[in-house]
């Protein structure tokens, strides 16, 4: 395989993974005061029991932390019994008929989108196809009009983009951008709030002002935490899976002429690149009680880092792990999560990413090849993805 520029840098992370996994699996960061999880099956263990594992940030974040975004105060941010029952409510939007349901619309606007590109023999995948198609979707789902949703992906960016920098002028930046976003967010679906109660819609927000949890209405941080929670993790997620798929294809061009083959391994693939290049790499937790992990004693009330792309590289769970094989099996791997929070939205992403895979091996002939041109990753310490990816296709 030819290393193209850039991708030397995610080589690179992905060797320190590695490195981590064998040499300091569970480590402690004196820099932040939390341990760093690198290991599958401990990185399992932490999703799988939110006992012991909380996901509610006052239990593991300084006071100054919290509630930093409206997804803090989302589903991602619960523990049970409260968990439990706004998750019942919201999967209702979720369930295998009613994503079914979305999948002739879904086609439509990729083929749509397709349209404007196909005769070009070149696109941006992410700009003509793998933003485009979730954040259209989602938006849709929500009843966000058209001429909106460029906002909202300038604010969804704000919001995952949240490494601070090296200096203080860069970190002070990252905030004022993270408060705008949010600030905008919450205005825009206080005011949608406002209208659906007098005016009702056929979509989820006006579902969800509907809906009652012990017999109460939903607050609006709820509502709002909810929107955030789904616009955010709808587009970026599905996005980035659809991206790193092509980036995984791309390394591995003779996987394109065996999809062209036998289609029927295209879901198989699009599992394969959750694991190789998880679209999430970390998430967080916080430990309810005193606990081991591995060798290490950990305290109550303490951070952990959750590396979701390194455990999906374990060689202990994964033979060749370092190897993208459309076909393995079997393959658990972690990238929509696992155990209580495990992703709302999976079977959705994954219609969305099995449509548009197959609609470009129906329009896009011949070899891909993605440009020798320098990847520019999304600056951010939990998702993995590119910002662009010029690909150009033909005999």
């Amino acid at each position: 395989m030819q290393t193209k520029p850039n991708r030397e840098e995610i080589s690179a992370t992905y060797g320190w993974y590695r490195q981590m996994r064998e040499t300091q699996p569970v480590f402690f960061d004196q820099n932040v005061q939390g341990w760093h999880l690198f290991r599958y099956e401990d990185v399992a263990r932490v999703l799988s029991d939110h006992a012991t594992f909380s996901s509610d940030e006052s239990n593991f974040l300084p006071p100054e932390y919290r509630n930093a975004t409206p997804i803090s105060s989302s589903l991602l941010r619960m523990d049970p019994p409260r968990h439990r029952k706004l998750r019942n409510l919201v999967s209702q939007a979720f369930t295998p008929r009613m994503v079914a349901h979305m999948e002739e619309r879904i086609t439509e606007i990729t083929n749509g989108l397709l349209d404007q590109v196909q005769t070009a023999g070149e696109m941006d995948v992410i700009r003509d196809l793998a933003y485009p198609l979730p954040v259209t979707v989602i938006a849709e789902l929500l009843g966000i009009p058209a001429e909106r949703r460029e906002e909202f992906k300038q604010w969804s960016d704000a919001l995952v983009s949240g490494d601070e920098g090296t200096t203080e002028e860069a970190r002070l930046a990252v905030i004022q951008a993270v408060k705008q976003a949010t600030d905008s967010m919450s205005a825009y679906f206080t005011e949608v709030f406002e209208e659906r109660r007098v005016h009702p819609h056929n979509d989820l927000v006006s579902a969800l002002l509907a809906a009652q949890v012990d017999g109460e209405r939903l607050s609006n941080e709820d509502l709002i935490g909810f929107c955030v929670l789904l616009l955010v993790a709808g587009n970026e997620t599905t996005t980035n899976l659809l991206g790193n798929a092509i980036l995984c294809l791309d390394e591995h061009p003779e996987a394109v002429q065996r999809l062209r083959a036998n289609r029927d391994l295209v879901p198989s693939a699009l599992e394969e690149a959750l694991r190789y290049y998880s679209p999430v790499k970390l998430t967080v937790r916080g430990t309810t009680a005193e606990t081991s992990i591995g060798d290490q004693r950990i305290e109550a009330g303490k951070l952990l880092f959750v590396w979701i792309a390194s455990a999906n590289r374990d060689e202990a769970q994964f033979p060749d792990a370092d190897q993208f094989m459309i076909e393995r099996e079997p393959n658990r791997h972690l990238g929509f999560g696992r155990g209580i929070h495990f992703c709302l939205g999976a079977p959705l992403a994954r219609l969305e990413a099995k449509i548009a895979l197959n609609a470009m091996l129906d329009r896009l002939p011949g070899s891909w090849h993605v440009s020798d041109a320098p990847l520019s990753l999304i600056n951010s310490s939990s998702v993995f993805g590119v910002k662009t990816l010029p690909l150009i296709w033909g005999k």
